[in-house]
């Protein structure tokens, strides 16, 4: 009964932790449209490639109210400028 109170709560830990991560990927497999409809599904995706290490997202609702997003590419097996979006910071001036 211990054992699988514990296998339980490790498997909510483990699961809990995945989804504040989020998914992490390496772009140079996919297919530009396969990685799109995976961001798009997902949300947001970290994407772990030399180059470009960091989050895109599905759309500008994914960003900070401090954020906006902007296309950026990726390289993937069929195309090595697949645009996907990114979120950066919103520079505010001082008046």
């Amino acid at each position: 009964m211990i054992k699988k109170l514990i296998l339980t709560l490790s498997a909510i830990g483990i699961s809990s932790g995945a989804l504040a991560g989020g998914l992490a990927v390496d772009s140079h497999p996919y297919t530009c449209p396969a990685l799109q409809s995976l961001i798009a599904a997902q949300g947001y995706v970290y994407i772990a490639n030399p180059n470009f290490m960091d989050n895109v997202v599905a759309n500008a609702s994914f960003c900070s109210g401090d954020e906006r997003a902007q296309v950026r590419s990726v390289p993937t097996i069929d195309n090595p400028q697949c645009l996907v979006n990114y979120c950066i910071p919103v520079f505010r001036t001082l008046d």
